[in-house]
């Protein structure tokens, strides 16, 4: 482990005289990839020296043990007695940070909230749900364009919605939001204080550039239509929205939000290079599951995820037998306690040397 931790060192320093060096200057996207390198590996090499720092304390320290001075010896004692125990924890730091990171924690995400069973019900969950994320992503500082929604018939629910959130780690952040949610309590419609179960579907797909997936012209079909919803004088007059096909896979999306057809088209693009690299993404993952025998449930990831209990004001998260009782604060947008301990399995199970799907 610390022969890596020094060649990353020596790495971090070469990386640092490249940024040093006036002619990269000149050539922005090879200075903003030695930057963002740099920046990448300057936690771990801050912590590796703090960690070299301590031993050579320790060290001195030892080496004043075989003096003659009690007094230098007792001092020795004290200063081993200090630095000892801050060893152990930084190497267990050191040890997390060189776990194998997901190649993904760094993307943008494409969200899509749907309404599963329940109905009406449902579909009001899908738009509170909405409403944790925003209310999250507004605590990261995140960007939230909505691409489309679908208003249910009642009230301020959702059949469905779709955004991509945009920010640092934001992948690193959702990606264990994908799954079934369910939720139980009692329907506003409900008069005899049943409580009833409806469930939604949530799917947090890092947002693939071009590089990660070729999409051929000839493999799409592109219809263009109406815009429906709000949106002023220009719905239903003109045909800014957009639908793609993905013939060879059947994949379908679409895009309304923008008056601009080239807007709406390229919003859509953005959905579905995303879609087809988390169906190859899901392919290797089921894979590798089926090849280690170390799946979670069944492996897949559309099973319940999560129970929201209203009437108990419990969240229970079933991946990792997570429960807690403060379900109001959650609906508030505090999901970061939820997310920290998803997080912490992960990395637990990782050090284990154990394969866990987020």
């Amino acid at each position: 482990m610390f022969d890596r931790l020094s060649q990353m060192e020596a790495r971090y320093e070469a990386l640092s005289a490249q940024m040093s060096d006036p002619s990269l200057v000149n050539d922005q996207k090879k200075f903003q990839a030695v930057a963002k390198e740099s920046r990448d590996m300057e936690p771990i090499v801050e912590k590796y020296r703090a960690w070299k720092k301590i031993s050579a304390a320790i060290a001195d320290s030892k080496a004043m043990l075989a003096e003659d001075d009690a007094d230098l010896k007792a001092m020795a004692e004290e200063e081993l007695e200090m630095l000892e125990p801050q060893l152990a924890p930084i190497e267990e730091e050191l040890k997390v940070m060189l776990l194998p990171k997901d190649p993904n924690d760094d993307k943008n995400i494409i969200i899509e909230l749907r309404a599963g069973t329940g109905g009406d019900e449902a579909a009001l969950f899908v738009a509170e749900m909405f409403r944790v994320y925003l209310r999250f992503a507004e605590q990261h500082k995140w960007k939230v364009q909505i691409l489309s929604e679908s208003e249910s018939g009642i009230g301020n629910g959702l059949k469905d919605v779709t955004a991509i959130f945009e920010g640092d780690h934001v992948y690193r952040q959702m990606k264990y939001e994908s799954g079934v949610h369910r939720v139980q309590r009692v329907p506003a419609t409900e008069t005899q204080g049943r409580v009833h179960t409806s469930a939604i579907t949530v799917a947090v797909l890092p947002e693939a550039e071009e590089v990660d997936i070729k999409i051929e012209a000839k493999d799409l079909r592109i219809d263009t239509f109406c815009s429906s919803g709000p949106g002023g004088q220009s719905v239903n007059t003109t045909y800014s929205a957009i639908r793609i096909t993905h013939l060879p896979t059947n994949t379908v999306v679409s895009c309304q939000d923008e008056k601009s057809q080239i807007k709406n088209r390229e919003k859509a693009m953005r959905v579905l290079r995303s879609r087809l690299y988390e169906v190859e993404a899901e392919r290797v993952h089921q894979l590798q599951a089926k090849e280690r025998k170390q799946q979670v449930g069944t492996g897949d990831r559309s099973e319940k995820i999560r129970t929201y209990n209203f009437p108990q004001n419990r969240l229970t998260d079933h991946r990792i037998g997570l429960t807690n009782h403060n379900l109001n604060m959650v609906m508030e947008g505090q999901l970061q306690p939820t997310v920290d301990a998803l997080i912490a399995h992960n990395i637990a199970e990782q050090m284990k040397g154990e394969a866990v799907p987020a």
